[in-house]
């Protein structure tokens, strides 16, 4: 028997919130719904969040407006206090950023459009020691400011409300359905120091759909550019820039290279293009009965910078020649590149019959990357070709197709709600729904020269031992009562089960209470349990990486190589949530909240360190009688699967998914909001929310013993660095503090962000251990953003700001013990990367929106 746990909730009323209900069609009454009227949390008709028994926080039009950041992750990380967003992301993590909800992975978060489950990226990231490592939730990036009504983010445990992903709380994104009007606006920006040119245009129009229904579509354009980080590459220059190679063909290249002396640009961000195209549209056929759809298209264009390669790294001899060719006598810097649709459409029909309220529906939403290595070359193959040519070669292929990786999913959702009365204070609220779901992923081979022979450099290609496709089918069913049996208390149960075809059923069960004192103060408090299902991607993503002198392979856990290895497959994590707190209005238009909450989290999913197979720092002093070679298994498993080790004159070794660690987080949150009319002053909304927030690891799985090696250091599945990222790497602790003022057509919005103390032991080899290793600690740090805004006309504003006013730079890398070089990485002075307000330092805007 299943456990089957019950569960109560908190309310947390985040601010800046200038909330909208969702302007649906009105009911027959054509009584317009209340400004804070919410759906997520509850089943429950009509609850405003005030009066929720869950913690239910609100992010509307005025807070996305004070926000200069044009990607929905970043204004959501500047108005949720528990809400941290990745920074800086390696590799192919760098196209797709990601936040975390309340400390725990972003894959433990559910976001919904409307309501309904959406889709998530098919670009895993999979840097070890990162705190968003593991992450492929939906990618935000595709869901344009310009069509949100506003946002309500259940900061709560919700598996039995809504299924898989919500062990930490629920994002649900309401967007606009206006039958008339619209608006239009455009923005530019720029970092103070770094680069980073940025600029946007949206475009909002609604519009009457016959005489029952309205049509209301968006369309979105961003341009992201390049940042650059650092200073010289410590592999060819000291700190002072000062060149320290000797090779004369490798001298030669880096002088006439264009960004002598700083070569190597891989610190900073993408640089990108993006399109988003969404609609909404409603229909109602009947006095009881709605049609509604709505959907999305995007696509983006992006790019990111790997490290320099010096010109002999593609070298060759021709036939009956002694004289080695190097074609590329600059040296050269590959960038990663994707080029990603997404995809998502939901129809349905709601009503009521015979006093039961439905909603019918079906979700398609799809995500694929095409993925291509640029400006690169493949060493392998252009040794093999030159030396069976008795001339140079040229025509040297620079640019690689890598392949592709897809993510979809269908969705189909009956719920069903129908209010008894039963003679207590309200009515008891029964819902009842089912939800089939079929999840599938896939990885398409690259061209063969993007794989063969070790590859292109910094990303090879996927190999047909990583191509594959994978599919699972899920189906569920849930009850949720609701109560209020007497005055001021309300309760709420849910239960659901859920089946998947590939791991068997999971029972979750939320039990929530409030009860409400006076007007003036109520208490709530939450028990339940929850399951996150692992991934596709994470379930079976392969791939090579590829760095100057080191070569990692992504092992996928459900693979027979990761089984031989003695590595079992993924199974679901598994939580216990418990939270308590007070809602308080002790003055009119003063609200506070305060929740205290802990999460559980059983089997959890976690990326492992670096596994070594070889690591040259091994020597024979230190019980090694093997050349280096840490873990002959490793190595096998790496070229079982086609892997090449050529490149690996450092290090070699896999890294891996797996259920390794039992985490528990414990914080409380607590936020308050008042507003002041100071007559012909003006009017001050006030807001302040506080997050303090805590993991800790309370059990790691042990290696197996193909891969154990104490001798080498390698005992534990998670590295210093590793356990860093799950406990240390984002802050504890992050205030926000807002203040709206307003004054005729004049609003000047000025936010402060506290961050406490990141820590994170980092060490060259990346597992953060031994003599060169180093615990890097960012202290706390106030972080001021400016927004002024002005109506030229009562439809025409212009705004000005900053973000990051006094532009405080992320912390550098020092040098390592050992000396000689920075500590991670190959470039001096570059950011570290889990700066939690960014690594790029200040950002000026510049808006203008027209309202019709």
């Amino acid at each position: 028997m299943k456990k089957f746990l019950i569960s109560t909730s908190a309310l947390a009323l985040v601010a800046p919130f200038a909330a909208h209900a969702q302007d649906a069609p009105a009911p027959a009454t054509d009584v317009p719904a209340a400004a804070d009227i919410i759906v997520t949390g509850t089943r429950t008709t009509g609850t405003r969040a005030a009066d929720s028994a869950a913690p239910i926080q609100l992010v509307g039009t005025a807070a996305i407006q004070n926000t200069g950041q044009q990607d929905l992750t970043q204004v959501l990380a500047q108005a949720l206090p528990s809400l941290n967003f990745n920074a800086f992301g390696g590799d192919t993590a760098n196209l797709t950023l990601s936040a975390a909800l309340r400390g725990v992975s972003p894959n433990d978060t559910l976001i919904l459009i409307n309501g309904k489950r959406r889709h998530t990226t098919a670009n895993l990231a999979v840097l070890g020691g990162s705190p968003y490592s593991g992450s492929a939730t939906t990618d935000l990036s595709f869901v344009p400011v310009g069509e949100i009504q506003h946002i309500e983010v259940l900061t709560d445990g919700a598996s039995a409300q809504y299924g898989s992903d919500a062990i930490a709380g629920v994002i649900n994104i309401i967007t606009k359905s206006a039958d008339h009007g619209g608006s239009l606006s455009a923005t530019g920006g720029q970092d103070y120091e770094h680069g980073g040119k940025t600029a946007s245009a949206s475009a909002n129009f609604g519009f009457k759909l016959g005489e029952n229904g309205f049509f209301n579509v968006t369309g979105e354009y961003k341009f992201h550019d390049f940042t650059q980080h650092g200073g010289c590459d410590r592999r060819y220059f000291d700190t002072n820039c000062n060149i320290i190679a000797t090779n004369p063909v490798i001298v030669s290249g880096l002088k006439a290279n264009p960004f002598f002396p700083r070569v190597n640009t891989i610190n900073g961000d993408a640089r990108y293009s993006l399109y988003n195209l969404t609609f909404n549209a409603g229909y109602d056929i009947a006095p009881e009965a709605h049609l509604y759809a709505f959907g999305s298209y995007g696509n983006r264009n992006a790019r990111s910078y790997e490290n320099y390669r010096n010109p002999t790294k593609i070298a060759g001899t021709p036939q009956g020649s002694e004289t080695v060719v190097y074609p590329l006598p600059l040296g050269f810097q590959p960038l990663e590149s994707i080029r990603e649709e997404d995809f998502s459409l939901t129809a349905g029909m709601k009503g009521e019959i015979a006093k039961w309220t439905y909603d019918l529906s079906a979700t398609y939403g799809r995500d694929s990357v095409n993925l291509a290595t640029l400006n690169s070359a493949n060493p392998g193959i252009f040794a093999q070709e030159q030396s069976a040519s008795t001339t140079p070669l040229t025509g040297l292929q620079r640019n690689f197709f890598d392949g592709s990786l897809a993510n979809s999913e269908w969705a189909g959702n009956f719920d069903l709600t129908r209010q008894f009365d039963l003679g207590l204070a309200k009515p008891l609220t029964l819902a009842l729904g089912a939800e089939g779901r079929k999840d599938q992923y896939s990885i398409g081979q690259g061209e063969y020269t993007s794989y063969i022979l070790g590859g292109a450099q910094s990303y090879p290609g996927f190999a047909p031992t990583d191509a594959g496709g994978y599919s699972r089918t899920a189906y569920a069913g849930y009850i949720d009562v609701s109560v209020d049996p007497i005055a001021g208390l309300h309760i709420d149960g849910a239960g659901r089960y859920e089946h998947f075809s590939d791991f068997g059923g999971v029972t979750t069960g939320k039990f929530n209470a409030r009860y409400d004192f006076a007007p003036e103060f109520a208490i709530r408090g939450t028990i339940s349990n929850g399951f996150r299902a692992p991934t596709l991607a994470e379930e079976y993503y392969s791939s090579v990486n590829v760095g100057p002198g080191t070569t990692f392979g992504q092992l996928p856990p459900n693979s027979s190589a990761a089984q031989l290895l003695g590595f079992p497959k993924l199974k679901p994590e598994k939580s216990t949530n418990f939270s308590a707190g007070f809602v308080a209005h002790p003055v009119p238009k003063l609200q506070i909240t305060v929740d205290a909450y802990q999460i559980k989290i059983r089997n959890r999913i976690v990326a492992s360190g670096n596994l070594y197979g070889f690591n040259s720092g091994y020597t024979t002093a230190m019980g090694n009688a093997n050349g280096h070679i840490v873990s002959q298994a490793v190595q096998n498993a790496l070229i079982s699967r086609g892997v090449s080790l050529a490149d690996a004159t450092s290090y070699s070794g896999i890294n891996i998914f797996s259920n390794g660690a039992d985490t528990r987080t414990r914080g409380i949150e607590g936020t308050a909001s008042y507003a002041s009319d100071f007559g012909s002053a003006g009017k001050v909304d006030w807001s302040l929310g506080a997050n303090y927030n805590e993991t800790k690891i309370t059990s790691i799985v042990g290696l197996p013993a193909s891969v154990y090696n104490s001798d080498a250091g390698q005992t534990e599945l998670l590295t210093t660095n590793a356990i860093d990222g799950l406990t240390t790497a984002t802050p504890r602790v992050k205030v926000i503090a807002n203040a709206l003022w307003t004054y005729g057509r004049l609003s000047v919005n000025l936010r402060e962000t506290v961050y406490g103390t990141t820590s994170q032991h980092l060490s060259p080899d990346g597992s953060g251990e031994g003599a060169n290793a180093e615990l890097v600690r960012i202290g706390t740090t106030a972080i001021t953003d400016l927004d002024v805004g002005y109506k030229l006309t009562p439809r025409f504003r212009i705004d000005v700001g900053a973000n990051n006013l006094f532009d405080k730079q992320a912390p550098t890398l020092p040098i390592s013990p050992g000396g000689g070089r920075p500590l991670n990485g190959n470039v001096y002075h570059a950011p570290v990367s889990f700066t939690p307000w960014g690594i790029n330092g200040g950002y000026y805007y510049a808006k203008i929106a027209y309202t019709f």
